[in-house]
């Protein structure tokens, strides 16, 4: 291809020939197009072809429309306060609008694109027209919406229309906000233009991904989003996505499915083309089945994911990407990649942990962008023309957030919308302000009224909470070069799958107490007796709302093993290669009943605490299907996900006969001790676990000892008794006794033996004889995860 046909030299280059180092001349958006079309395409990174306009271009077009004095004029007055920013903005960005093209440029860009259309086969393709401004891109700023892209634009009189738009995006009221609170010189920046051949995601669909969490900044997980149709609807949070995570260390396995995440978004409209003379673009409705769907299959989530760890590993550094799948058949496409700016550059030495005191009533929940606590007064705002009205700190309420709103965005206490993703552009602006916000509520702007005073809360990982009234709440600074190193492991207790990575930075030894039952309780929802004895189950609400969460399934039992395992997936995930200890389900009969379907199949039990738990189920013909439902899901966590660091423990059980028959049950459910280099411990929970631990030793490869349970049964204390709340004490000499005795039982047969309990945090005087005693593992809450190691340390530092 000629020189005339690649664009006329210095105003214009194909992608091929661009490379990441060429920012200053078109843009990083632009330059990463390039970058990935010339070193990553034989890697198999898919990008549409296409070309870009310099930064000459762009400043030939302002000198040849006698441009400069209407940008400094106007900007200067916007600078001494003679103009409002919507009037400087209006008045540049019409006057840009309204320039002629220097001929060179011109025939440069009509070639272009014919020679586009030649590649393809196609007179009149369909394009891209997205602007790339010369700052953006950049470590420490995303400029992540902050111009214009125009989709579906056909024939050269539309494309260069476009192109004078995107010229005029550059002087945008968000986009002259943004660059000033980011430092930026408004003359200083030029503008590229990259013309892209559409992908048909019309016709299929797009989305977002980053290589890594976006909310917590773990760096072993893909996130993806995704949505029908194109993808503006996904990065502006017009709509309420799918997402998917993905673990990234295994994806080199291929016998692994190391998909930890997978929940389906609301999907309402898609974008496709438009028809006959009107716009490019339309919103419509989706279909029930669309929102119904995953808008990927797990083979294509697996696709992108290795596409992310390619171009992460080629950039050196965390990625945000767009990618679009062509739905005529075509494959995957990467159409844009930029450095992630907030948590790749966040303090990595030092985490900020919020906790929340008593609040009013929880209102709504949504997707959590950030994990602050935010208070304020509602300031509902419904379209940009009316953003005069916004209050300095009030927590902005609407639909979704658009980029035309950066102005008040960083002027919230928080931000709440009906609509969106993690990935949106709402989201990525939040985070990059230090903005809480929740997105994807669903009805923010229908339940809640200017001037409403509520607590916004993304403190609680994934799902953020909207409360009542103005709660209280605290805030610790916790330093990572502070924490002292043990020989004593010590361990954390979590129940909250969504929450899990929002502590990963901690330097903890693993996972000492993955709570199985609150897994089942908040993520599955359902019996597990409910889906196996479907059939007896009786008509009405809860069959109802069973019958919602497991459609799409053939297999009913396969919701339930399915959600428990990707739910312990992201706790494994956390610290893995670390253990993570998976107590089996330890309901008692009243929260069981509580699940779906779960009254029609538990008994009245006058105290259930010590009634029908634990141990005594898993073999029981009462519950047995249900506990191989457990096991289903342990053996999908450690073989077809890949957590072999996951091992079981058996809760609440009373005696070794008893063991025996779990074993027995477990084994036959294809979770044989010892195999695959399967663990299994037991809680230490019961005075005759203490009395016959050399014979639990035998069965069993580790202890666990549940203080509450322990104090509770030895001391024959209702550890939920306010009457008899002086009497239990985990200090008691006589429980002291059973945790001495049983610790060197423990290590006399060469068993490991842990403590997952409060104790050790609120008396450091316990944590002492815990490691005197010669504990192994200490197991506590994230929160109190600082104190205990502290407390750990200073008692092996006495001796």
């Amino acid at each position: 291809m000629d020189a005339q046909e690649r664009g006329g030299g210095a105003v214009l280059k194909w992608f091929e020939d661009l490379r990441r180092e060429d920012v200053p001349e078109v843009g990083g958006k632009n330059a990463s197009l390039g970058e990935m079309v010339a070193r990553l395409g034989g890697e198999g990174i898919r990008v549409p072809p296409g070309f870009a306009t310099t930064a000459a271009a762009y400043r030939s077009y302002i000198a040849g429309n006698g441009l400069e004095a209407v940008l400094a004029d106007q900007l200067g007055q916007l600078a001494e306060g003679r103009r409002t920013l919507a009037e400087a903005g209006r008045h540049i960005r019409d006057a840009v609008a309204a320039g002629a093209w220097p001929e060179e440029i011109e025939s440069a860009i009509r070639a272009a694109y014919r020679a586009l259309g030649d590649r393809v086969g196609e007179a009149e393709p369909a394009v891209a027209v997205r602007s790339s401004a010369t700052a953006e891109d950049l470590p420490d700023a995303s400029f992540a919406g902050q111009q214009e892209t125009f989709l579906n634009i056909r024939g050269e009189a539309a494309l260069l229309a476009a192109c004078r738009r995107c010229y005029a995006s550059l002087f945008t009221d968000r986009a002259i906000t943004y660059r000033r609170l980011k430092g930026f010189d408004d003359l200083g920046v030029a503008l590229s233009i990259g013309v892209q051949l559409m992908v048909r995601a019309d016709e299929g669909g797009s989305g977002v991904m980053f290589s890594l969490d976006t909310e917590s900044g773990f760096d072993r997980l893909v996130l993806i989003n995704a949505a029908w149709g194109l993808g503006e609807n996904v990065v502006q949070g017009a709509v309420s996505p799918d997402e998917y995570q993905v673990y990234k260390p295994f994806l080199d396995d291929q016998t692994r499915v190391p998909i930890l995440h997978k929940a389906l978004g609301a999907k309402a409209i898609k974008m496709i083309y438009g028809a006959g003379d009107g716009a490019p673009t339309r919103n419509v409705p989706t279909s029930k089945a669309e929102r119904e769907s995953f808008v990927l299959s797990e083979g294509e989530i697996l696709e992108l994911s290795r596409m992310a760890v390619k171009i992460e590993l080629h950039y050196g550094q965390p990625m945000d990407m767009e990618w679009a799948r062509d739905g005529l058949g075509g494959p995957l496409y990467i159409v844009q990649a930029r450095p992630e700016t907030v948590q790749s550059r966040s303090e990595s030495h030092a985490f900020r942990s919020y906790r929340l005191g008593e609040t009013g009533a929880a209102l709504l929940k949504g997707l959590s962008v950030g994990s602050a606590v935010a208070t304020g007064e509602v300031c509902q705002i419904e379209s940009a023309a009316d953003i005069g009205r916004f209050r300095d700190g009030a927590v902005l309420v609407t639909s979704t957030t658009d980029p035309d709103w950066v102005p008040i965005m960083k002027r919230a206490a928080a931000i709440v919308t009906d609509h969106g993703g993690r990935t949106s552009h709402a989201a990525i602006i939040s985070r990059e302000l230090g903005v809480p916000a929740i997105v994807g509520t669903g009805q923010a702007t229908h339940l809640l009224h200017d001037g409403q005073a509520i607590t916004v809360s993304c403190a609680g990982g994934d799902e953020g909470v909207i409360y009542a009234g103005e709660a209280d709440f605290e805030v610790e600074e916790t330093r990572l070069d502070e924490i002292p190193p043990t020989r004593t492991k010590v361990m954390l207790n979590m129940a909250n799958p969504a929450a899990a990575t929002r502590w990963w930075r901690l330097p903890a030894d693993g996972v000492g107490l993955a709570r199985m039952e609150f897994v089942i309780s908040n993520e599955v929802k359902v019996h597990p007796l409910a889906l196996t004895r479907y059939d007896s189950l009786p008509e009405g609400p809860d069959r109802e709302a069973i019958d919602r969460l497991t459609r799409g399934y053939a297999d009913r039992t396969e919701y339930f093993v399915e959600t428990l395992a990707r739910g312990l997936s992201r706790i494994a995930a956390t610290w893995h290669p670390n253990p993570a200890i998976i107590r089996m389900s330890d309901f008692k009969t009243n929260e069981y009943a509580g699940l779906l379907g779960g009254a029609a199949f538990e008994p009245h039990e006058e105290n259930p605490m010590i009634g029908f738990r634990g141990a005594s189920r898993y073999y029981s013909d009462a519950y047995r299907d249900g506990f191989a439902l457990e096991c289903r899901a342990i053996r999908r966590l450690r073989e077809t996900i890949g957590f072999r660091n996951a091992v079981v423990m058996i809760p609440f059980c009373r005696t070794v006969g008893e063991a025996d028959r779990v074993l027995e049950v477990m084994a036959e459910n294809g979770l044989r001790r010892g195999e695959d280099g399967l663990e299994v411990y037991v809680m230490c929970e019961i005075p005759s676990n203490v009395i016959e631990a050399e014979a639990f030793a035998e069965r069993f490869d580790g202890f666990s000892i549940g203080s509450n349970d322990l104090t509770q049964l030895t001391l024959g204390v209702d550890r939920d008794s306010e009457a008899l709340a002086d009497l239990f004490s985990e200090r008691d000499p006589a429980v002291l006794w059973m945790i001495e005795t049983v610790i060197a039982k423990a290590r006399k047969a060469g068993r490991k033996i842990g403590l997952c309990g409060q104790a050790p945090s609120n008396h450091p005087d316990f944590a002492r004889l815990l490691v005197r005693a010669g504990i192994d593992s200490i197991s506590v809450t994230p929160d109190s995860f600082l104190a205990v190691k502290r407390h750990v340390a200073e008692a092996e530092d006495e001796g």
